[in-house]
């Protein structure tokens, strides 16, 4: 996977290949879907939701530029793949999952897994994690159509967003925070599910 899929198509950053070698993929995935594991395409995950396909993890983590002493928040848990991804590398995780169910059983994962420096939560993606900012990169599993401001401003100085944007059209953007604005540039096409927004909360 790691060299036919990711390392193949220019993905050069030696410790997202070597996390994404170490990471076993299909501890995330039900056993009905584990056989598809480690092929280039999503996979089921319930809920209407899929883990992305491992090229798109790669790429996305890539964007991020992780280091090791980097706290990140995640928008989008799902089973908690890319949240071992991103925790085999930087020193703190926060992770956000609008799905019940879903946020627990990632947590019972990487738990299991002996993952001690993430933290998984159910809540409104779109409104961050507060009380934990501000965060050095943020990474979100979910297609907005514009980023919404409370990632905006919990995104520290300096920092780095990696976020698909659009509707029937996604593109995946990646912004770097400068003078408390953020710079972007579009990367690739992408399809991911929509954010999806509390109707209570403030408009992203």
């Amino acid at each position: 996977m790691v060299r036919d899929q990711i390392r193949a198509r220019g993905v050069r950053d030696e410790r997202v290949l070597a996390a994404m070698a170490r990471v076993p993929r299909h501890v995330f995935i039900a056993p009905e879907h584990r056989h598809e594991a480690y092929e280039d395409h999503p996979v089921p995950i319930g809920f209407g939701q899929t883990i992305s396909q491992p090229y798109i993890v790669g790429f996305m983590t890539e964007a991020l530029r992780p280091e090791p002493g980097h706290r990140v928040l995640e928008v989008g848990t799902g089973c908690g793949y890319q949240t071992a991804v991103l925790a085999d590398i930087v020193a703190e995780v926060f992770s956000i999952e609008r799905i019940d169910a879903l946020a627990e059983a990632a947590q019972r994962t990487l738990s299991d897994l002996g993952y001690t420096n993430v933290h998984v939560r159910a809540g409104d993606g779109a409104l961050g994690w507060p009380d934990a900012a501000p965060f050095d990169r943020i990474i979100v599993a979910a297609a907005a159509r514009e980023v919404p401001s409370a990632l905006r401003d919990q995104l520290a100085e300096g920092g780095i967003l990696v976020i698909p944007l659009g509707v029937s059209d996604q593109d995946l953007h990646v912004f770097r925070k400068r003078n408390g604005a953020l710079e972007t540039r579009a990367t690739l096409p992408v399809r991911f599910v929509p954010l999806v927004v509390d109707p209570l909360s403030p408009e992203p």
